[in-house]
């Protein structure tokens, strides 16, 4: 066999393994009402640091994504799903109040610390999503109110 016959199978191989792959889907991470847990729910968010981490945090970090058109196809959408799992792991706003009050005060002052440190938003979600990026006046005032939510707790 030739090397070029080979190249055409192989090649031919990986598009039938990406049409099959195409009927394989995954759970969206799309809740229809706000959890009773919400962080909203039992903490003051002023309305700008709603919007900032609405923007910035939730599509990874709460029980509601808003997903872009590319999620439609795979592999894309294995890599996103496992993605918000991971990220919902870390942190969840929407499951936060359920937290045990030690695991509140931990994830205010990650929540502090990975804004501070540009660790995020993730550098691969602000490529595409320009509007999450946050300015030093935004982290700013994203650590200002994880303080003061942190001195409610105490």
């Amino acid at each position: 066999m030739k090397i070029s016959s080979l190249i055409k199978k192989g090649a031919g191989l990986i598009v039938l393994l990406l049409i099959v792959i195409q009927f394989f889907d995954t759970d969206k991470n799309t809740a229809v009402a706000v959890s009773e847990n919400a962080i909203e729910k039992h903490y003051p968010v002023p309305a700008q640091v709603k919007a900032l981490i609405k923007t910035s945090c939730y599509d990874c970090h709460s029980n509601t994504t808003a997903y872009p058109w590319y999620n439609n196809i795979q592999p894309v959408k294995w890599w996103l799903a496992d993605h918000v799992n991971s990220g919902k792991r870390h942190l969840n706003f929407d499951e936060f109040y359920a937290y045990s009050k030690e695991k509140k005060l931990h994830k205010l002052d990650e929540i502090a610390e990975t804004v501070r440190n540009n660790e995020m938003p993730l550098t691969s979600y602000t490529i595409i999503h320009h509007d999450a990026k946050l300015s030093a006046s935004e982290k700013s005032e994203i650590e200002r109110w994880a303080a003061e939510v942190r001195k409610q707790i105490k």
